[in-house]
Protein backbone atom coordinates (compact mmCIF):
# COMPACT_ATOMS: atom_id res chain seq x y z
CA UNK A 1 0.00 0.00 0.00
CA UNK A 2 2.92 2.70 0.98
CA UNK A 3 4.64 2.35 -2.94
CA UNK A 4 1.25 3.11 -4.30
CA UNK A 5 0.17 6.02 -2.03
CA UNK A 6 3.33 7.63 -2.36
CA UNK A 7 3.00 7.97 -5.81
CA UNK A 8 -0.87 9.72 -4.92
CA UNK A 9 -2.22 12.51 -6.84
CA UNK A 10 -5.50 13.43 -5.17
CA UNK A 11 -6.95 17.08 -5.63
CA UNK A 12 -8.48 16.98 -1.75
CA UNK A 13 -8.68 20.53 -2.03
CA UNK A 14 -11.27 20.34 -4.60
CA UNK A 15 -13.80 18.86 -2.26
CA UNK A 16 -13.05 21.01 0.34
CA UNK A 17 -16.44 22.85 0.65
CA UNK A 18 -17.94 19.57 0.51
CA UNK A 19 -15.86 18.55 2.99
CA UNK A 20 -16.16 21.94 5.45
CA UNK A 21 -20.28 21.23 4.42
CA UNK A 22 -20.26 17.73 6.29
CA UNK A 23 -18.18 18.67 9.23
CA UNK A 24 -20.97 21.85 9.66
CA UNK A 25 -23.81 19.47 9.71
CA UNK A 26 -21.77 16.82 12.53
CA UNK A 27 -20.69 19.87 14.35
CA UNK A 28 -24.30 21.37 14.78
CA UNK A 29 -25.86 17.88 15.10
CA UNK A 30 -23.49 17.17 18.04
CA UNK A 31 -23.92 20.37 19.79
CA UNK A 32 -27.32 20.38 19.72
CA UNK A 33 -27.54 16.73 21.33
CA UNK A 34 -25.13 18.28 23.44
CA UNK A 35 -27.44 21.08 24.60
CA UNK A 36 -30.75 19.07 24.51
CA UNK A 37 -30.05 15.75 25.52
CA UNK A 38 -27.17 16.36 27.58
CA UNK A 39 -24.51 13.47 28.30
CA UNK A 40 -24.81 10.62 30.38
CA UNK A 41 -22.24 11.05 33.09
CA UNK A 42 -21.02 8.25 34.98
CA UNK A 43 -20.88 7.64 38.60
CA UNK A 44 -17.12 9.59 38.41
CA UNK A 45 -19.42 13.04 37.51
CA UNK A 46 -22.82 12.30 39.35
CA UNK A 47 -21.62 11.06 42.49
CA UNK A 48 -22.95 7.58 43.59
CA UNK A 49 -21.81 4.59 45.62
CA UNK A 50 -19.05 1.78 44.72
CA UNK A 51 -19.17 -1.57 45.90
CA UNK A 52 -16.42 -4.00 45.76
CA UNK A 53 -17.48 -7.97 46.05
CA UNK A 54 -15.75 -10.73 45.94
CA UNK A 55 -17.36 -14.51 44.87
CA UNK A 56 -16.05 -17.70 45.75
CA UNK A 57 -16.44 -19.31 42.56
CA UNK A 58 -16.28 -17.24 38.99
CA UNK A 59 -19.93 -15.28 38.39
CA UNK A 60 -21.46 -13.84 35.07
CA UNK A 61 -21.84 -10.09 35.03
CA UNK A 62 -24.91 -10.59 33.03
CA UNK A 63 -26.42 -12.63 36.28
CA UNK A 64 -25.06 -9.97 37.80
CA UNK A 65 -26.97 -7.55 36.08
CA UNK A 66 -30.13 -9.34 35.54
CA UNK A 67 -30.90 -9.38 39.24
CA UNK A 68 -30.20 -6.07 39.61
CA UNK A 69 -32.35 -4.55 37.30
CA UNK A 70 -34.93 -7.07 38.26
CA UNK A 71 -34.93 -5.69 41.74
CA UNK A 72 -35.45 -2.07 39.91
CA UNK A 73 -31.77 -1.03 40.53
CA UNK A 74 -31.54 0.56 36.66
CA UNK A 75 -28.36 2.67 36.91
CA UNK A 76 -25.86 0.26 37.72
CA UNK A 77 -23.01 -1.35 36.36
CA UNK A 78 -20.74 -4.11 37.22
CA UNK A 79 -17.75 -4.89 35.66
CA UNK A 80 -15.20 -7.75 36.95
CA UNK A 81 -11.70 -6.82 38.38
CA UNK A 82 -8.52 -8.41 38.63
CA UNK A 83 -10.38 -12.16 38.33
CA UNK A 84 -13.81 -13.25 37.09
CA UNK A 85 -14.43 -13.76 41.17
CA UNK A 86 -14.00 -10.10 41.77
CA UNK A 87 -16.92 -7.61 40.89
CA UNK A 88 -17.07 -4.44 41.28
CA UNK A 89 -20.74 -2.70 40.93
CA UNK A 90 -21.45 1.11 40.82
CA UNK A 91 -24.44 2.85 41.67
CA UNK A 92 -25.75 6.31 40.67
CA UNK A 93 -27.85 8.40 43.34
CA UNK A 94 -31.42 7.54 43.36
CA UNK A 95 -33.83 10.42 44.57
CA UNK A 96 -35.34 9.94 48.39
CA UNK A 97 -32.77 7.48 48.92
CA UNK A 98 -29.50 7.84 50.61
CA UNK A 99 -26.47 5.80 49.47
CA UNK A 100 -26.48 3.44 52.99
CA UNK A 101 -29.84 2.34 52.35
CA UNK A 102 -29.23 1.83 48.82
CA UNK A 103 -25.46 0.09 48.74
CA UNK A 104 -27.30 -2.09 51.83
CA UNK A 105 -30.13 -2.97 49.09
CA UNK A 106 -28.29 -4.25 46.58
CA UNK A 107 -25.74 -6.40 48.63
CA UNK A 108 -28.92 -7.90 49.94
CA UNK A 109 -30.19 -8.60 46.51
CA UNK A 110 -27.01 -9.93 45.05
CA UNK A 111 -26.77 -12.37 48.48
CA UNK A 112 -30.32 -13.85 47.70
CA UNK A 113 -28.79 -15.24 44.73
CA UNK A 114 -25.56 -15.56 46.26
CA UNK A 115 -25.30 -16.07 49.81
CA UNK A 116 -21.28 -16.34 50.08
CA UNK A 117 -20.45 -13.22 48.50
CA UNK A 118 -17.98 -10.95 50.29
CA UNK A 119 -18.38 -7.36 50.88
CA UNK A 120 -14.69 -5.83 50.48
CA UNK A 121 -15.10 -2.23 50.52
CA UNK A 122 -18.11 0.53 50.13
CA UNK A 123 -16.84 3.68 49.06
CA UNK A 124 -19.30 6.93 48.42
CA UNK A 125 -18.23 9.36 45.68
CA UNK A 126 -20.28 13.43 46.78
CA UNK A 127 -22.25 14.83 44.37
CA UNK A 128 -19.58 17.85 44.93
CA UNK A 129 -16.80 15.63 44.39
CA UNK A 130 -18.23 14.71 41.26
CA UNK A 131 -18.99 18.61 40.01
CA UNK A 132 -15.59 19.30 40.77
CA UNK A 133 -14.38 16.31 38.93
CA UNK A 134 -16.54 17.70 35.60
CA UNK A 135 -15.41 21.10 35.73
CA UNK A 136 -11.88 20.37 36.01
CA UNK A 137 -12.02 17.89 33.18
CA UNK A 138 -13.64 20.72 31.09
CA UNK A 139 -10.81 23.06 32.39
CA UNK A 140 -7.90 20.50 31.11
CA UNK A 141 -9.60 20.61 27.78
CA UNK A 142 -9.32 24.37 27.77
CA UNK A 143 -5.85 24.77 28.83
CA UNK A 144 -4.82 21.79 26.13
CA UNK A 145 -6.17 24.00 23.76
CA UNK A 146 -4.67 27.46 25.03
CA UNK A 147 -0.96 25.54 25.03
CA UNK A 148 -1.58 23.91 21.46
CA UNK A 149 -2.08 27.77 20.03
CA UNK A 150 0.30 28.70 21.64
CA UNK A 151 3.17 26.13 20.49
CA UNK A 152 1.71 26.14 16.66
CA UNK A 153 2.18 30.18 16.52
CA UNK A 154 5.74 29.80 17.89
CA UNK A 155 6.54 27.00 15.24
CA UNK A 156 4.48 28.18 12.32
CA UNK A 157 2.42 31.44 11.68
CA UNK A 158 -0.53 32.61 13.88
CA UNK A 159 -2.96 31.42 11.06
CA UNK A 160 -1.77 27.92 11.58
CA UNK A 161 -2.49 27.97 15.07
CA UNK A 162 -6.36 28.62 14.61
CA UNK A 163 -6.01 25.83 11.73
CA UNK A 164 -5.34 23.43 14.53
CA UNK A 165 -7.19 24.40 16.69
CA UNK A 166 -10.38 24.57 14.69
CA UNK A 167 -9.70 20.84 13.58
CA UNK A 168 -9.27 20.24 17.50
CA UNK A 169 -12.43 21.47 18.42
CA UNK A 170 -14.01 19.74 15.71
CA UNK A 171 -12.49 16.58 16.55
CA UNK A 172 -13.70 17.13 20.35
CA UNK A 173 -17.05 18.09 19.59
CA UNK A 174 -17.88 15.39 17.37
CA UNK A 175 -16.61 12.50 19.56
CA UNK A 176 -18.12 13.91 22.92
CA UNK A 177 -21.85 14.66 20.64
CA UNK A 178 -21.38 10.67 19.51
CA UNK A 179 -21.38 9.99 22.97
CA UNK A 180 -24.13 12.11 23.98
CA UNK A 181 -26.45 10.89 20.59
CA UNK A 182 -25.79 7.10 21.67
CA UNK A 183 -26.11 7.50 25.66
CA UNK A 184 -23.19 6.00 25.94
CA UNK A 185 -21.48 6.50 29.28
CA UNK A 186 -19.40 9.28 29.71
CA UNK A 187 -16.95 8.46 32.86
CA UNK A 188 -13.55 9.53 33.33
CA UNK A 189 -11.97 6.79 31.23
CA UNK A 190 -13.58 8.85 28.20
CA UNK A 191 -12.68 12.22 29.58
CA UNK A 192 -8.78 10.88 29.22
CA UNK A 193 -9.40 9.54 25.63
CA UNK A 194 -10.74 12.79 24.39
CA UNK A 195 -7.76 14.11 25.66
CA UNK A 196 -5.90 11.70 24.44
CA UNK A 197 -7.90 12.66 20.61
CA UNK A 198 -6.49 16.32 21.12
CA UNK A 199 -2.82 15.06 21.51
CA UNK A 200 -3.06 12.62 18.02
CA UNK A 201 -4.96 14.56 15.85
CA UNK A 202 -2.74 17.41 16.68
CA UNK A 203 0.42 15.35 15.89
CA UNK A 204 -0.90 14.34 12.41
CA UNK A 205 -2.17 18.13 11.59
CA UNK A 206 1.45 18.87 12.75
CA UNK A 207 3.14 16.46 10.40
CA UNK A 208 0.93 18.14 7.08
CA UNK A 209 1.81 21.44 8.56
CA UNK A 210 5.57 21.03 8.14
CA UNK A 211 5.37 19.73 4.95
CA UNK A 212 3.49 22.57 3.73
CA UNK A 213 5.89 24.99 5.18
CA UNK A 214 8.43 22.82 3.69
CA UNK A 215 6.78 22.79 0.67
CA UNK A 216 5.87 26.44 0.17
CA UNK A 217 10.08 26.95 -0.09
CA UNK A 218 10.82 24.37 -2.44
CA UNK A 219 7.75 24.75 -4.98
CA UNK A 220 7.60 28.50 -5.32
CA UNK A 221 5.94 28.49 -9.31
CA UNK A 222 3.07 25.90 -7.30
CA UNK A 223 -0.08 27.99 -6.05
CA UNK A 224 -1.08 27.84 -2.45
CA UNK A 225 -3.84 25.41 -3.19
CA UNK A 226 -1.37 23.13 -5.33
CA UNK A 227 1.00 23.18 -2.40
CA UNK A 228 -1.17 22.02 0.12
CA UNK A 229 -2.56 19.09 -2.15
CA UNK A 230 1.02 17.84 -2.86
CA UNK A 231 1.80 18.21 1.17
CA UNK A 232 -1.72 16.11 1.77
CA UNK A 233 -0.45 13.65 -0.67
CA UNK A 234 3.07 13.33 0.01
CA UNK A 235 2.52 12.76 4.24
CA UNK A 236 -0.86 10.67 2.86
CA UNK A 237 0.96 7.27 3.60
CA UNK A 238 1.89 8.19 7.13
CA UNK A 239 -1.35 9.35 8.12
CA UNK A 240 -3.10 6.38 6.58
CA UNK A 241 -0.12 4.16 8.09
CA UNK A 242 -0.51 5.58 11.19
CA UNK A 243 -4.19 5.55 11.96
CA UNK A 244 -4.92 2.10 10.49
CA UNK A 245 -2.26 0.38 12.90
CA UNK A 246 -3.72 2.45 16.00
CA UNK A 247 -7.33 1.66 14.95
CA UNK A 248 -6.04 -1.95 14.79
CA UNK A 249 -5.20 -1.76 18.36
CA UNK A 250 -8.05 0.03 19.63
CA UNK A 251 -10.40 -2.59 17.69
CA UNK A 252 -8.80 -5.33 19.18
CA UNK A 253 -8.79 -3.62 22.97
CA UNK A 254 -12.98 -2.97 22.16
CA UNK A 255 -13.56 -6.48 20.98
CA UNK A 256 -11.62 -8.67 23.58
CA UNK A 257 -10.32 -6.14 26.47
CA UNK A 258 -13.19 -5.94 28.80
CA UNK A 259 -16.60 -4.21 29.64
CA UNK A 260 -13.75 -1.51 32.04
CA UNK A 261 -12.34 0.13 28.71
CA UNK A 262 -14.97 -0.73 26.63
CA UNK A 263 -15.86 3.24 26.27
CA UNK A 264 -12.37 4.31 26.67
CA UNK A 265 -11.45 2.02 23.47
CA UNK A 266 -14.47 3.32 21.36
CA UNK A 267 -14.00 6.99 22.32
CA UNK A 268 -10.52 6.64 20.85
CA UNK A 269 -11.49 4.93 17.89
CA UNK A 270 -14.38 7.85 17.19
CA UNK A 271 -11.44 10.41 18.13
CA UNK A 272 -8.57 8.50 15.71
CA UNK A 273 -10.84 7.99 12.77
CA UNK A 274 -12.42 12.35 12.68
CA UNK A 275 -8.88 13.00 14.06
CA UNK A 276 -7.53 11.51 10.64
CA UNK A 277 -10.17 13.23 8.44
CA UNK A 278 -9.61 16.60 10.10
CA UNK A 279 -5.84 16.48 9.52
CA UNK A 280 -6.65 15.74 5.75
CA UNK A 281 -9.64 18.52 5.38
CA UNK A 282 -10.27 20.87 8.16
CA UNK A 283 -6.90 21.42 9.19
CA UNK A 284 -5.87 22.40 5.54
CA UNK A 285 -8.71 23.94 4.48
CA UNK A 286 -8.84 26.38 7.72
CA UNK A 287 -5.27 27.55 6.48
CA UNK A 288 -6.90 28.58 2.85
CA UNK A 289 -9.53 29.72 4.55
CA UNK A 290 -8.01 31.93 6.31
CA UNK A 291 -5.59 33.06 3.95
CA UNK A 292 -2.16 31.96 4.25
CA UNK A 293 0.08 31.97 1.16
CA UNK A 294 3.82 30.97 0.51
CA UNK A 295 4.84 34.98 1.54
CA UNK A 296 4.05 34.31 4.80
CA UNK A 297 6.73 31.54 5.41
CA UNK A 298 9.01 32.67 2.97
CA UNK A 299 12.35 33.65 4.64
CA UNK A 300 12.62 37.22 4.95
CA UNK A 301 14.91 38.71 1.94
CA UNK A 302 17.85 41.10 3.68
CA UNK A 303 18.35 44.44 1.63
CA UNK A 304 21.68 43.68 0.15
CA UNK A 305 22.20 47.60 -0.49
CA UNK A 306 21.76 49.09 3.04
CA UNK A 307 23.86 45.92 4.24
CA UNK A 308 26.65 46.69 2.18
CA UNK A 309 26.63 50.29 3.86
CA UNK A 310 26.80 49.79 6.99
CA UNK A 311 30.03 49.78 8.73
Amino acid sequence: MKPILKQSHIDFMKWRNVAMGISLVLVVSAITSIAIRGLNFGIDFTGGTLIELGYGQPVKLDEIRETLSESGFERTTAQHFGTSHDVLVRLAPEAGRNNVELSDSVVKTLRAKAPGVEVRRIEFVGPQVGEELREDGGLAMVYALIGILIYVTLRFEYRFSFGSVIALVHDVIITVGFFSLTRIEFDLPVLAAVLAVIGYSLNDTIVVYDRIRENFRKMRKVNTVGVVNSSINQTLSRTLVTSLTTLLVLIALFLIGGSVIHSFALALIVGVIVGTYSSIYIASSSILMLGVSKKDLLPIQRDSGETEGRP
